[in-house]
């Protein structure tokens, strides 16, 4: 019994690390360009683009905090998972269809409001694992994410010259509706945990809120939040690369070379942080992004090439250290009963400050140039790093 359950928790993993590569296959079909799209075929300047990403990540944010909420409410995760693949390829037909910059923000929201198939599968990935294997499970999913944006940004460098921007798009939307489709057929429901409220003779216990998480949940929410309002787009770095004298082509190579560091780093990042704890690689996650943003400030031109290599290598540790463990880490701090909830309220709290976060970055780099936003992050990320020594980390046996 316990063997074909864990077979089963196996398999759930294994289709949710496929589902994941196919929504990364065609999302890094678009992201290497998407800034040059946004900027340069669109003629957005350079806040304008970072208020389309801050919006999208705010939606990321609201998504997943409902549909974490909602998730444990109803005890299903499997509607919200399918349906938020789809919504990726419904977003990259309207990007083909968008005339002006003002009709992507509409189709940025409904791509990451497809976000909200975070929380329920990542609540699903964590009830299928345990303390021991948690954080490699989280690193699978997470390398096959960055393999899947490995290969969509190698088809990019192979159809971009063929097909340009609109007919690039509208492919990059299969892999998404295939995703979908994975998950609709072979995903098999479980019903999440109930909370099991207890109750004395004169009042039951209330519905838990944020207050009733644990101190070392609020705590790293906060440390979150800290990192969260220096943490720019991505888009920030490729036209930090193409004001260096870079071609698009070559800027779609420095997402490569991130995306591949981060595809080779996540799962032993993962797998390291179940043996020596998840903050030590939170920390080392910090630093990187620290790092990259004061070697940032000493890029001026293509004459400092090994500079902007190491800038974008850096930015891939930082996102293969970071992004499964964060997620192994904040379900171990929430509660069994409202894991979803847990994960969509951090993923809010985060989200919504990125809005202001990459609308600031624009404006600092449209003011007073490339050095603003950079010295703006490391400080900010400095900062995230003292604070992260106030999160207790305690690992439990389930």
């Amino acid at each position: 019994m316990v063997i074909n359950k864990e077979k089963e928790n196996r398999r759930t993993i294994n289709i949710f690390a496929g589902a994941s590569f196919l929504q990364d296959l065609g999302s890094d079909m678009v992201f290497p360009i998407w800034p040059l799209f946004v900027t340069v075929f669109l003629k957005a300047d350079l806040a304008i683009l970072g208020l389309i990403d801050g919006l999208g990540t705010a939606m990321v944010s609201l998504s997943q905090a409902l549909s974490g909420y909602l998730s444990d409410r109803w005890h299903k995760r499997k509607p919200f998972i399918w349906s938020g693949y789809s919504m990726g390829g419904v977003a990259r037909i309207g990007y083909a269809a968008s005339p002006t910059w003002g009709w992507l923000i509409p189709f940025k929201m409904i791509e990451r409001t497809g976000k909200l198939r975070g929380a329920p599968r990542d609540a699903m990935v964590a009830e299928c694992s345990t303390c021991d294997n948690r954080g490699a499970n989280f690193g699978l999913l997470r390398t096959m994410d960055n393999l899947g944006a490995v290969c969509g940004v190698l088809s990019t460098l192979l159809l971009f010259g063929i097909l340009g921007y609109v007919n690039l798009f509208l492919v990059a939307a299969i892999p998404s509706f295939l995703a979908a489709l994975v998950v609709l057929i072979f995903i098999k429901e479980r019903e999440a945990k109930k909370a099991k409220p207890v109750e004395t003779k004169d009042q039951p216990k209330k519905k838990a809120s944020f207050w009733d998480l644990s101190t070392n949940f609020k705590v790293f929410t906060v440390v979150g939040i800290f990192f969260a309002l220096g943490n720019f787009s991505y888009s920030f770095l490729i036209i930090f690369a193409s004001k260096a004298g870079m071609t698009a082509q070559q800027t779609v190579l420095m997402y490569l070379l991130f995306s591949v560091v981060a595809t080779l780093l996540s799962f032993p990042f993962g797998k390291l942080a179940d043996m020596i704890g998840r903050k030590v690689i939170v920390l080392v996650s910090f630093v990187s992004f620290a790092l990259m943003c004061m070697v940032a400030m000493e890029v001026q031109d293509m004459t400092a090439l090994a500079l902007i290599l190491i800038v974008f290598i850096l930015y891939g540790v930082n996102l293969g250290a970071l992004e499964p463990v964060q997620k192994a880490f904040v379900s171990e701090l929430a509660t069994p009963e409202y894991k979803a909830s847990g994960l969509g309220i951090y993923q809010m709290a985060i989200g919504l400050v990125s809005l202001p976060a990459s609308v600031l970055a624009g404006v600092l780099w449209d003011l007073y140039g490339t050095w603003a936003p950079f010295t703006f992050s490391a400080v900010m990320t400095i900062g995230a790093c003292f604070a992260l020594a106030f999160v207790k980390e305690k690992k439990s046996k389930e």
